[in-house]
Order: C-alpha cells, then sequence, then structure tokens
C-alpha cells in the first residue's frame, strides 16, 4: 500500500469542544497511524495513511466537526510518512504569543440531564455534571492550550472511575477537562449572611437554599460566571425588598422558569421563540407577558414583556426543580449593587453581596472569568 503522510494544522474554536476526541475516532475508524495535540495556536495533526484514507479522513474533519467546533482554517501540508505504530492523542504543546479561541460555557446537554435525576446513574443529582458536549469552558480557563492543567479544575484530581472515562475513546466523557463528580468534583454549601455560619453541604444545602426561597428570602447563587441573586418571582413583597436592596429602581429583573410549560402559563411563546429559548445558549429571550400570569408586576414595572431564560447548569435544574409548595419562577439577577461589576469568588460575595442576600449557596470551583447570562 502507498503509504503518505500529511501534516494538518487547524485554527478556530477547536479547544474544548470534544474536536482531539472526534479526530481521535476518526483516526480509528479510518486505520491512521500517528497523533494529535492541542497547542497555543490551533490543533496540529501528523496522520500517515493511504491517499485515499487522507482525502476523506481530511474531508470528514471539515464535514462532521463536532458540534460545538468552528474550523476558521485548515492548512495541509504533505510530508514523509513517519512509520507511526497507532493514533494517539499527545500532550499539548504551549506556543508564546499565540492566539486561540475558546469555546463559550455550553449548557447541559440532554445526556448530562437524564444522568442529573437517573437515580441509577453514579451521578445522580450532582451539581457539576458534564461531558465533553456540555458545560463550563470560557469561564474556568487560565491559559491556553485547553486542558485540565490550566483550568480551575486542576485542584479536583479525578477519581478513579472518572479516570477511566476520560480515558476512554468510546466514552462521551473522553478527554472531558472538567469531567468529576461526587467523589472527587466541586461541592456546594449554605450560609447564613447574619451569621456567617455554614447551615449545610451538598444536597442538604440545594435543599436548604430551596426552603430559604419558599420562605421569601433572597439567595445569592453562586453560578457559572459569577453570583446571581434570586428570589420567588410571586412574591410581591421578596420582589421590592430586591429592587431596593439592588438600588435597581425600575430596570427589568432576569427571570428563570423550570421549563417551557411554566413559561407558556406566564408569556405568549411563538415557535421562533420557543426555539431560542431552548438552544443550547439559552438565552434570555424577551416576550410578552400574559395578563393573568401571577409574576410580581415589580420584576419589570410598567411594562408588558418579561425577560426569560431556561435553566442551563446542573445546579439550576436542582434548585428550580418542580414542587408544589415551590415558586413557578424565580428572579435570577445579577450578583451585583446596581452599576456594579457581577462578584465572582467567595469572598468577594461575602465583602459585596452581605447587604443585598439572606444567605449564600456556594461552591468551591473558582470562576476565572466573569460572564453574564446570554
Amino acid at each position: 500500500m502507498d503509504v503518505q503522510g500529511r501534516r494538518i494544522h487547524i485554527t478556530g474554536i477547536v479547544q474544548g469542544v470534544g474536536f482531539r476526541p472526534f479526530v481521535f475516532g476518526l483516526a480509528q475508524r479510518l486505520e491512521l497511524t500517528g497523533w494529535i495535540r492541542n497547542t497555543s495556536a490551533g490543533v496540529d495533526i501528523d496522520v500517515d495513511g493511504s491517499p485515499e484514507q487522507l482525502r476523506v479522513f481530511t474531508s470528514a474533519i471539515m464535514e462532521e466537526a463536532p458540534p460545538l467546533a468552528h474550523i476558521d482554517d485548515i492548512l495541509i501540508t504533505e510530508r514523509e510518512p513517519d512509520g507511526f505504530a497507532s493514533f494517539d492523542i499527545i500532550p499539548s504543546a504551549p506556543i508564546p504569543g499565540a492566539f486561540q479561541p475558546i469555546s463559550p460555557d455550553v449548557s447541559i446537554c440532554n445526556d448530562c440531564l437524564s444522568e442529573l435525576f437517573d437515580r441509577h446513574d453514579r451521578r445522580y443529582r450532582y451539581p457539576f455534571i458534564n461531558c465533553t458536549n456540555c458545560g463550563p469552558r470560557f469561564t474556568i480557563i487560565k491559559d491556553i492550550p485547553y486542558d485540565r492543567s490550566a483550568t480551575t479544575m486542576a485542584p479536583f484530581e479525578m477519581c478513579s472511575a472518572c479516570e477511566t472515562e476520560y480515558q476512554d475513546p468510546l466514552n462521551r466523557r473522553f478527554h472531558a477537562q472538567p469531567v468529576a463528580c461526587h467523589d472527587c468534583g466541586p461541592q456546594v454549601w449554605i450560609e447564613d449572611e447574619h451569621s456567617g455560619k455554614t447551615i449545610a453541604h451538598r444536597e442538604e444545602a440545594i435543599h436548604q437554599a430551596r426552603k430559604r426561597l419558599i420562605e421569601g428570602q433572597i439567595v445569592a447563587v453562586k453560578g457559572l460566571g459569577g453570583f446571581h441573586l434570586a428570589c420567588d418571582a410571586t412574591n410581591q413583597a421578596a420582589v421590592s425588598s430586591l429592587r431596593q436592596r439592588k438600588l435597581r429602581v425600575d430596570k427589568p429583573f432576569a427571570l428563570m422558569m423550570p421549563n417551557l410549560a411554566v413559561v407558556e402559563k406566564h408569556a405568549f411563546l411563538s415557535p421562533a421563540e420557543r426555539e431560542i429559548l431552548i438552544s443550547r445558549e439559552k438565552p434570555i429571550a424577551i416576550l410578552t407577558r400574559r395578563p393573568n400570569s401571577t409574576l410580581s408586576r415589580d420584576i419589570a414595572p410598567g411594562q408588558d414583556t418579561i425577560g426569560v431564560m431556561l435553566p442551563y447548569t446542573p445546579l439550576h435544574h436542582l434548585l428550580l426543580e418542580p414542587a408544589t409548595d415551590f415558586p413557578e419562577a424565580l428572579i435570577m439577577t445579577s450578583g451585583n449593587l446596581s452599576e456594579e461589576p457581577i462578584a465572582t469568588g467567595v469572598q468577594e460575595a461575602r465583602l459585596r453581596l452581605s447587604e443585598l442576600a439572606d444567605c449564600f449557596l456556594f461552591h468551591v470551583r473558582d470562576i476565572q472569568t466573569r460572564c453574564d447570562d446570554s
């Protein structure tokens, strides 16, 4: 067989989107040998195979790339074959002064959401469940190339079960840098603002946060790119208190609702607006409010529209889990005093949000880059 070699350099959003696992699987399928690595300038591939295999390989890279990837440019040069014995993902290579765009954070995918509420799954109700197709990227990365060691997940050493998934080419979490579980990953806890004491950890912390929200309290929630201030959107006293504390005269508050059924109960929803809400960006959509909605009028004073988003992290889904006694909608506004930047750190939140919140739902994964909602 006529064996040739190719050197391929790819630029674009090709890190943190499952690109290396995709290329690895493609090479395995086509029985090619070589390697792939991240660099500070993109992705490099050295590959050996027949001319037809290489043609199919390069075409498939462009045509079958993961949905979160965006290829800006692909440079292919011929070279002599190196006689590789296998195809491997090799360690990343930093390149001083190089530039590499990073994927934005991605809302929880349907597979992870299913596992989150599956009693038989080992990540059942784990607030930081993620995989190659979803989870944090931009807000946790410290440096390029994108590897776990260059993110705020570096302090969390993977347990043997997570490590096995991370190394398995057939697993959805193959080379998913933020991969973690109950045993080895970040956890949540809740603190009372007035006493400063920890009230509860893990699942009980989420339960206590929900209890406080039912009671009309304001909860500061550490999220993906910063803190939210949350309260019951149907509780007039809670909404008025939040306006007074935040010094927000009449600017509308953003709302988070658990699902489309609840959204349609409070707002008119066109097919296009429905698609926008469920898209992976999970943006805030401006919707026309229904006249019979039970939401507080102080959410958007003097307006007939409301800004609504759906949960986009596993923690949000756990916090907004529908129940007979739980609010149908929460205000989820930025954790700051009006016109100030959103708070991101635990100590920063204790200092800056102590007059705004009644309690804090914290987690221990650091936010490297603050980021507001879409």
